[in-house]
């Protein structure tokens, strides 16, 4: 079974979905973890949106990635240009992977308006993720 870290900033929303997706995805074929270079606590327009699509992330923890330094993991996913630039060292055989997504959490204007942006985020994840399990797994 393959073992894959999704890494962002805050681990609080870009990251959780899209380690919902690749374990929906992946099925029993990963184990899928996610973490943040700080942790914001799980977003709960994250945790909406995700209901949604008939996935809950409501059970899910914001965890720092240095608690998972000492797994090794087959692949490493950035999210984020932040934490691209701030990811721990992994070992060699990881291989690392970047897509830089929008930040939700930084929407502004009405709560539709907000939403939208959310969904739009969600769904580019979810056609990330759907092809990385596809072509990696």
């Amino acid at each position: 079974m393959k073992k894959i870290l999704v890494l962002c900033t805050g681990n609080s929303c870009r990251s959780q979905i899209a380690q919902a997706y690749l374990q929906f995805f992946a099925g029993n074929k990963a184990q899928v973890y996610s973490a943040g270079i700080e942790t914001h606590g799980v977003h709960p327009t994250a945790v909406k949106i995700m209901q949604e699509d008939g996935i809950d992330i409501s059970h899910h923890a914001s965890n720092d990635v240095n608690e998972y330094i000492n797994i090794s993991f087959d692949f490493v996913i950035t999210v984020c240009d932040n934490a691209k630039e701030n990811c721990p060292y992994f070992p060699a055989q990881t291989k690392n992977f970047h897509q830089n997504f929008p930040d939700p959490a930084k929407a502004n204007g009405t709560e539709e308006e907000i939403l939208h942006q959310f969904r739009q985020t969600r769904d580019l994840i979810k056609m990330y993720t759907e092809k990385f399990v596809k072509e990696y797994l």
